[in-house]
């Protein structure tokens, strides 16, 4: 007897649940160009996927009163609804915003897959329009490039753009300039500092000034010793820098003589600043003689053959 009490109840829940009337919703939010039963209605059933009224546009807000909703739904076939409490309908359409950022990103591909940009470089992208902000559809990609006039060396271009949810194509036109990432010092740097990495930071400049500018790159740079007291934020020239002084004028060196398997030190007063591999003259601080030498990575001068010990 108790089973079979049980088994009506569940009976009865499934037939209360199966007659529901399709609810109303007071709050809609859509992410295409219809609304649909199934969007403005909680438990739809068959009728979910039908297209019942047409969405407002991306990132706007439509009011719907219950006689227009109650009128379409009768015709696709919905009869009987619970709307308590509501009068109308708040329908809200899902955007996402297309800035200049984003149509910069288009464009700048285009010009990379294309070849339009030199090698190495990016292009900084100025619009007419002072403001752009349009709302589209939240998709996956919401904006696309159609078009894009633009021939290298001229500044000017004219894109359009596809914007989904947007029925007409964005025409702008604009002015790109192409642009390469330049070493700047990040600090004020006195002469005589052997630079390396961490005395830089790269910044873009337009690829025109810098190659007006003979600027150099940062490879021509690491490693290299500064020729003259630099401040902060200049873009350095091959001619800013040398090779790193290993010898200095009238500092004290050691001169290594080779001859076969025997080695001779003498020392001696260097007459001129040279760098790692440069000849270097050195005033033997006994004999009084100039030697010829070569200056070394550690700082010592080597003497070859045909020099003989006497010569020293």
């Amino acid at each position: 007897m108790k089973t079979f009490a049980l088994t009506i109840t569940a009976a009865l829940l499934l037939t209360s649940g199966a007659l529901a009337n399709p609810a109303l919703r007071s709050d809609v939010t859509v992410n295409a160009d219809v609304v649909t039963v199934g969007d403005m209605f909680n438990d739809a059933g068959d009728l979910s996927s039908t297209a019942i009224f047409r969405a407002p546009a991306p990132g706007t807000t439509g009011i719907v009163a219950l006689a227009d909703i109650a009128s379409a739904a009768r015709q696709v076939g919905l009869t009987d609804f619970d709307s308590t409490g509501l009068s109308n309908v708040r329908v809200v359409r899902a955007s996402t915003l297309i800035d200049a950022a984003a149509l910069d990103k288009l464009i700048e591909n285009k010009l990379k897959t294309t070849g339009a940009l030199p090698q190495g470089t990016s292009a900084a992208i100025s619009f007419d329009v002072a403001d752009i902000g349009i709302n589209a559809a939240a998709v996956d990609a919401p904006a696309s490039l159609v078009t894009l006039r633009y021939v290298a060396g001229s500044p000017s271009f004219t894109a359009r753009f596809a914007i989904a949810g947007v029925d007409q194509p964005v025409d702008l036109t604009g002015t790109i300039t192409p642009m390469i990432d330049a070493p700047r010092l990040v600090a004020n740097t006195p002469a005589g500092t052997v630079l390396d990495a961490s005395d830089f930071a790269l910044s873009p400049v337009p690829l025109a000034t810098a190659q007006a500018g003979g600027y150099a790159d940062l490879d021509q740079l690491i490693g290299k010793q500064l020729l003259r007291q630099v401040h902060s934020g200049v873009i350095l020239r091959p001619a800013d820098v040398g090779d790193p002084i290993v010898v200095n004028r009238n500092a004290l060196v050691t001169v290594l003589f080779h001859a076969g398997a025997m080695t001779l030190t003498v020392k001696g007063m260097a007459m001129t600043n040279a760098s790692s591999g440069q000849p270097v003259d050195v005033l033997n601080s006994i004999t009084k003689k100039i030697l010829h030498g070569v200056a070394q990575p550690d700082g010592t001068v080597t003497i070859g053959a045909p020099v003989t010990v006497a010569g020293l």
